[in-house]
């Protein structure tokens, strides 16, 4: 049976690093659902979150293989149980008709921000949880949705656990 899960690795700062990643994930024959990375604290590492679908058996040999390469620094499955996961949602509505009024209203009680009004369209900007997000924009798609961009998961566990040990060397 496939499962979802995510995939948080730290990994060295240099070009080609995400491509040996990803082929990783397509060579083991997963499908990513989202990938999203960036430098984190420490500059000489990015961190990349990784959700896919896949059964235990696939997803223990994906991460052997993962601490495999070269550039990776750690990898671990995200428990969801134990971290808090975000996403950002950027979406264009429009707002034509009138309707302005109650899209904006519909912002606040899902406390999104307004990013910017053009006349007959408004751009907001949310954060949260996939279900909050999901549940927006079924919310407002009567009105018209014009656009949407999604980043897919951020990770970080709860409390004083972190991914990458200070003692990492750089």
């Amino acid at each position: 049976m496939e499962n979802k899960f995510t995939v948080s690795v730290i990994v060295n700062n240099h070009p080609g690093v995400l491509t040996r990643v990803s082929s990783l994930f397509s060579q083991r024959g997963f499908n990513i659902d989202t990938l999203t990375l960036g430098e984190i604290e420490n500059q000489n590492y990015t961190r990349i979150t990784i959700t896919a679908y896949g059964d235990e058996h696939k997803k223990d040999q994906l991460l052997k293989q993962l601490s495999k390469l070269y550039d990776v620094k750690t990898v671990e499955i995200v428990q969801p149980e134990g971290a808090i996961f975000r996403e950002l949602l950027i979406v264009k509505v429009s707002a034509a008709g009138g309707k302005l009024r109650e899209i904006l209203d519909a912002a606040t009680v899902f406390r999104s921000n307004i990013v910017d009004m053009s006349p007959g369209s408004v751009c907001i900007e949310m954060t949260g949880e996939t279900s909050k997000i999901d549940a927006f924009l079924t919310y407002i798609e009567s009105y018209g949705i014009l656009e949407y961009c999604r980043t897919g998961f951020i990770a970080v566990k709860r409390g004083t656990n972190c991914l990458l040990n200070a003692d990492t060397p750089a």
